[in-house]
Parts: structure tokens; C-alpha cells; sequence
């Protein structure tokens, strides 16, 4: 669990973003996370020097179709990283396991398969607080942290 502020970054150290192309892809599902998430990425990108016009978001069902979205997103747009924004949140039965594993898989296949960094930016909780804590609560934000992750990443590949 995050013990620290998720969206606490030494802007010194990050590349200016303007001139990068992202792409965000986010779950409708817990949507009051997954927005918030999306709100904290979109506003750092724009902090760190990136354009409105150079984002493009779209919207998926549940956290399983991340993988998919991401991949049409990155063939059909020339993008400098992604951002996959989800949440998932332990329940009774095992369908949290079964969701987390191939969320996770299918984001390190789409960074193997593609020349374009695709970031991990699902939370994967045990409890709806804990998720809040991190989606702009007591715990900052990951879609922040994420953000900045995927401007070092989009530097990264231009060099």
C-alpha cells in the first residue's frame, strides 16, 4: 500500500511535455475513481508542457478492456505513451484475481508488442477507501504519478 503522496514530483526533474503525443484510455467502471484518476493525469500532462490537443482520451467499458482499448488507441494514433486508467476492487468471489492478472499481463504484452510506452495506472484495492485514498485523497493521486511516468517514458523513447 502507498504510504507516501502519490502526486509528489520534483517538477525540475521532469521533461517538458509539449510536443508529445498521449493517449489515455479509462474504465468506466468505479468511474468515481477512474475520473478522478483521468482528472489528475490530463492536469499534470498539461502542467508538464503538453497540449489539450495533443491528449486523446477514450472510455472502456471495465478495467479487462483496457488491454484492448490501448492497443486500438496506439494503431490508430501516432503516440508518444498511454496511460491505462482502471480500478479494480477485491470482492467475494476470485473474478478480482482473474481481472488483475491479465490486466496486468495484457499491459506488459502491449509494451513488448509496441514501440509506444503504455503505463499501468489501475488500481487494484482491497477496499473502495483505499482506492479513494489514492485517486485524490489522503494519498495524492496515481493518475499523477503516472503521468509523470509516462512523460519520462515518452522522452525515454524520442531519444
Amino acid at each position: 500500500m502507498a504510504t507516501t503522496n502519490l502526486s509528489a514530483y520534483d517538477k525540475n526533474t521532469i521533461p517538458n511535455a509539449k510536443g508529445f503525443r498521449f493517449g489515455i484510455v479509462v474504465s468506466e467502471w468505479n468511474s468515481e475513481i477512474t475520473d478522478n484518476l483521468n482528472k489528475g493525469a490530463f492536469d499534470t500532462l498539461i502542467k508538464n508542457g503538453a497540449i489539450a490537443d495533443d491528449i486523446t482520451t477514450i472510455h472502456v467499458p471495465g478495467s479487462y478492456e483496457l488491454i484492448y482499448g490501448c492497443k486500438h488507441i496506439i494503431k490508430s494514433n501516432k503516440l508518444d505513451a498511454v496511460i491505462a486508467i482502471g480500478n479494480v476492487i477485491q470482492g467475494e468471489t476470485k473474478h478480482f484475481d482473474f481481472v488483475c492478472e491479465a490486466v496486468t499481463q495484457g499491459i506488459k504484452d502491449l509494451n513488448l508488442q509496441y514501440d509506444v510506452p503504455t503505463i499501468f495506472c489501475v488500481l487494484t484495492d482491497n477496499t473502495k477507501q483505499q482506492s479513494l485514498d489514492r485517486s485524490g485523497g489522503k494519498h495524492g493521486n496515481k493518475g499523477v504519478e503516472c503521468a509523470i511516468a509516462a512523460i519520462k517514458m515518452a522522452y525515454l523513447n524520442s531519444k
